[in-house]
């Protein structure tokens, strides 16, 4: 849930990664395909879902730690799985296969049913979608540049990025005007002291 709630990752993309997939020294992830199962059952490797969709994201030192415990705590089935000649999937059922979408569902559903019985809380429903929404919302919100995010979300379009900046009001707009101002005046704090060095420069 972490490692979704922080990249932004489609569920699909996420089901798709291999150990070759990540690059724990740079820290990166490869994403250029995604693991699906028919509805007759077939598991397969596609494509992602646009041109766009094919991409290598940076990730957190978190993110990465989260990563590394995986692979070191991955029990493989006794004969790996081989689905279109991709292999060295993360997790696995029971019967050995990677897991899918609809598996995480469950495992989302079961994991927020159980925080509730133990804390007696009530979290709204939280899906791997949901996760990576809340990625985008919260990189928006944080003054990301559209097109930086629209890359890290794997959009084709802009149009669906920008969507997201919609949903920011006024609290968000008065944050954002605050930061433009705060940094305006460090750069006049900084400019005059960079004239008076420039100034004492041409009097040596």
């Amino acid at each position: 849930m972490y490692i979704f709630f922080h990249t932004g990752l489609r569920v699909s993309e996420f089901c798709g990664l291999t150990i070759k997939d990540i690059d724990l020294d740079r820290k990166i992830l490869n994403i250029d395909h995604q693991l699906q199962r028919t509805s007759n059952m077939q598991y397969v490797i596609e494509s992602t879902k646009t041109k766009a969709g094919t991409r290598k994201i940076p990730i957190t030192n978190e993110v990465a730690e989260c990563f590394r415990k995986i692979i070191e705590n991955r029990e493989p089935p006794r004969v790996e799985k081989f689905i279109d000649g991709y292999s060295g999937f993360l997790f696995f059922d029971r019967n050995g296969m990677p897991l899918v979408a609809l598996h995480w569902e469950h495992r989302f559903r079961h994991m927020l049913t159980r925080y509730n019985e133990i804390y007696r809380k009530c979290l709204p429903k939280i899906t791997p979608h949901v996760c990576r929404h809340t990625y985008c919302s919260i990189q928006a919100k944080s003054g990301m540049n559209p097109k930086t995010l629209q890359y890290l979300m794997g959009h084709s379009d802009i149009g669906v990025t920008l969507n997201v900046y919609t949903h920011l009001g006024f609290d968000d707009a008065a944050e954002e005007m605050e930061r433009i101002q705060k940094a305006e005046e460090i750069r006049e704090e900084i400019e005059p002291k960079e004239e008076v060095t420039q100034k004492i420069f041409k009097v040596v």
